[in-house]
């Protein structure tokens, strides 16, 4: 029996679980709100707005949608999840209180001191003066992170004592903000995630991605501007200690507080000398590391979410290719910092099998296909190892004409030596 499915979100990640979605044979309809173009060739896109609670509820219950699939973290934050389980509504995605996981670094590293997570030293402030005080007695390399949600980019690793003063009184231009403040952690970085039911953790993959705009990790971060897929740092033996020191006992802590965690747990991590650290969550899966994710994944992915939503995944055992995956990210000339809308995408190539071209910030304006976001492709593409994913992904990059575009030549660079 099928079940239609309704996707919140539009952009790279929403494209890439559409697709996925789409090739299922448990989905009878699937719909997506907003949506974009590229979605919009596997899913019937909707004009709705994520933040508005009430209208989503109301067609959901209007097309009698079986399960709400939701993409980015900002309707998790705002509680869209709470609003649908409260009509009945199957969700993938946590509550409200859940996702304080990514929308409250405080609260996350209140909970790691709480169950004897690994982390970094830190100390949170609501106010400039103590922060900069703590700061100055501290000394640098030290990072400073805005204490809400700041879609990827609300962390300075600061090299001096005057760049994190700095980004303190950036932090508090906002009113009503906090700060945490960390040590700095030194080692590479890798993403893990699992699916949740509430108790129990699935791993669910790896990936490294790249934050720094420009080649050789140089530039202001972003959201990201390309991953891979899996990590090759992490190990069996790091993929268990990252379960038994990190997830479960996190896992253990939101059950334990009332707060359950259902959906997805992305864990970025920093490998040091004594072991993996958690640097942050984030509650939902990553852009653009679903896209080489669900690239890689051979299993039907919708029963694995309904197992989450339901709260069993007792059964679940996600199957992988043993090919890699690389993503590709097209961005904007200025971005992150400002940049031009509305700039044409004269041509994209056709795709072969293993390789595919998700759209991340794209729109449809007189019969034209448009740039409308910071981020706006994100070409993707398979192969056997690392470097022949990176290979197609950028034979297709080299295809595709957008005259305003930029993209980093060394996506994948650390595994390709």
């Amino acid at each position: 029996m099928s079940i239609d499915i309704l996707l919140i979100g539009s952009g790279g990640r929403e494209h890439a679980l559409a697709a996925k979605i789409a090739t299922s044979p448990r989905v009878g309809r699937l719909y997506a709100a907003p949506g974009n173009p590229g979605i919009a060739t596997v899913a019937q896109c909707v004009d709705l707005d994520p933040a508005d609670h009430a209208a989503i509820v109301a067609f959901v219950q209007e097309k009698a949608i079986g399960l709400v699939v939701v993409g980015p973290e900002v309707p998790l934050v705002d509680g869209i999840a709470d609003a649908l389980e409260a009509h009945g509504i199957a969700v993938f995605g946590p509550s409200r209180a859940a996702a304080q996981l990514e929308g409250s670094k405080g609260f996350t590293k209140e909970l790691c001191a709480r169950m004897d997570i690994p982390t970094a030293r830190f100390r949170r402030f609501d106010a400039a003066g103590p922060a900069r005080a703590y700061i100055e007695a501290s000394g640098a390399p030290i990072v400073v992170k805005a204490d809400g949600l700041a879609a990827g980019k609300g962390v300075t690793v600061a090299a001096t004592v005057a760049e994190a003063l700095d980004a303190v009184d950036a932090c508090f231009s906002t009113p009503g903000a906090s700060v945490v403040i960390e040590e700095c952690m030194t080692g590479p970085e890798a993403s893990f995630f699992c699916l949740c039911d509430g108790t129990k953790a699935v791993p669910f993959g790896t990936a490294e991605d790249h934050k720094r705009a420009y080649d050789g990790d140089k530039g202001p971060n972003t959201g990201g501007m390309g991953a891979y897929s899996p990590s090759l740092l992490m190990t069996p033996e790091l993929l268990g200690r990252t379960m038994r020191d990190i997830v479960e006992p996190t896992l253990k802590g939101m059950a334990d507080a009332g707060m359950p965690f259902k959906g997805v747990l992305y864990a970025g991590l920093m490998l040091t000398d004594e072991g993996p650290k958690l640097i942050e969550y984030n509650v939902r899966f990553g852009d653009p590391e679903a896209q080489v994710l669900m690239m890689r994944l051979e299993s039907d992915i919708v029963p694995l979410l309904e197992a989450a939503a339901h709260g069993d995944l007792s059964a679940a055992e996600p199957q992988w290719s043993a090919d890699a995956a690389v993503t590709v990210v097209m961005a904007s000339n200025g971005y992150p910092g400002a940049y031009d809308k509305g700039t044409p995408i004269l041509h994209l190539p056709q795709t072969e099998r293993g390789e595919a071209i998700f759209h991340a910030g794209t729109a449809e304006q007189d019969g034209e296909l448009t740039a409308t976001g910071g981020r706006v492709l994100n070409v993707t593409a398979t192969g056997a190892d690392v470097g022949e994913a990176a290979d197609r992904a950028y034979r297709l990059v080299a295809e595709i004409d957008w005259p305003n575009g930029f993209y980093r030549t060394d996506i994948a660079h650390r595994a390709r030596g």
